[in-house]
């Protein structure tokens, strides 16, 4: 059946697919009978997939990466696919348009999208308004980053604001400072400036009388000494745990023409063709540092096995986004019918 939709909504550019996309599982879910038969169809329900992480119990493994619900509009209807979280963001204090159009690609022979959209978003208080909505048991995390107009100096006051609005509201916060498309963005993962910013944020969610998890979104573009001082770094500041990767600026090995690519311009790659490096990472992360921190995994999981082998280089949980795409709501089961599977070995 995916195949099918999948087909239709790929004669449409990208963002348009994304809307229709929206507007076509809302009218849907509407339906009575089909939340059951979605729940049903796509949902796996068994106590060895529950896992305990970063204080947090999650009823399976696999989640929603950001960007795909990025105004907290869809969790409502995307819980019935059986994710066991939905991570919602990237927020900003402020709304804003995000880069112009047309900012997101689809490289279909590479399984694989490149995208620029530059932090599109509603806005925290917009959002919030949405949170405070029923979700059930529904495991949320918040994803925030900084206004494009926010000087990197000042940046630390944007991620706060989010902090402190979305805190009633979401089950874990993820620091992202690993987009491509935010000019100058990536500077913050440098190593002083990032450590100014967590030691902010995690000062300031100790002093909570429950504080929630605080992670790290970091690039695929790493070096080995530059995820050295990332290890160094969230032991140092008492992060919960490292989210590995964001979508890279590389191109290399590529089916995609040269000349296709240089049409689509600059822009954070993501897809089958980041999944060996965000593997790479998380096995060197986890490794280095001798399983100190949790890590999600994600890059690049457009089937069980993909989902499988992060969890064996050192993922906790995994999430999905361009292969949810390609793949549809099937591949969510698929992945936690082969941990099952493979429990034995993990």
């Amino acid at each position: 059946m995916y195949p099918i939709v999948k087909s239709f909504l790929f004669l449409f550019d990208p963002e348009k697919a994304h809307h229709i996309s929206i507007n076509l599982l809302h009218f849907l879910l509407k339906i009575p009978g089909v939340k059951w038969v979605w729940r049903k169809r796509f949902s796996l329900h068994d106590k060895r997939l529950e896992r305990r992480v970063f204080g947090i119990n999650f009823p399976n493994p696999v989640g929603l990466a950001a960007g795909f619900d990025k105004n907290a509009t869809l969790f409502n209807d995307l819980k019935h696919v059986g994710f066991g979280f939905i991570e919602i963001g990237t927020v900003t204090p402020k709304p804003q348009d995000g880069n112009e159009k047309p900012r997101l690609f689809r490289l279909k022979k590479d399984h694989a999208i490149i995208n620029r959209m530059g932090f599109n978003n509603d806005g925290v208080d917009a959002i919030v308004s949405r949170l405070k909505n029923d979700r059930g048991n529904l495991i949320i995390g918040g994803n925030i980053g900084k206004n494009k107009i926010t000087p990197n100096e000042n940046a630390v006051s944007d991620y706060l604001i989010c902090y402190e609005k979305l805190f009633p509201y979401v089950d874990y916060f993820v620091v992202n400072v690993s987009s491509p498309n935010t000019p100058n963005l990536r500077a913050l993962q440098e190593k002083e400036p990032l450590k100014e910013l967590l030691f902010a944020i995690c000062i300031v969610n100790s002093k909570k009388e429950l504080p929630k998890p605080i992670l790290l979104k970091i690039a695929p573009d790493l070096s080995e000494s530059q995820l050295d001082d990332i290890i160094e770094i969230v032991n140092e500041v008492g992060l919960d745990g490292v989210i590995a990767t964001n979508t890279t600026i590389q191109r290399d090995g590529l089916k995609t023409t040269n000349e296709a690519l240089e049409k689509i311009g600059n822009g954070g790659l993501s897809g089958l063709p980041i999944k060996d490096k965000s593997t790479e990472i998380i096995r060197y992360l986890h490794t280095k540092s001798k399983g100190k921190f949790p890590i999600i995994g994600v890059g690049g999981i457009h089937s069980a096995e993909d989902a499988v082998e992060k969890i064996k280089a050192g993922a906790s949980l995994v999430q999905i986004y361009t292969g949810f795409i390609y793949e549809g709501p099937g591949l969510i089961k698929r992945i936690n019918r082969k941990i099952l599977e493979e429990t034995v070995n993990l």
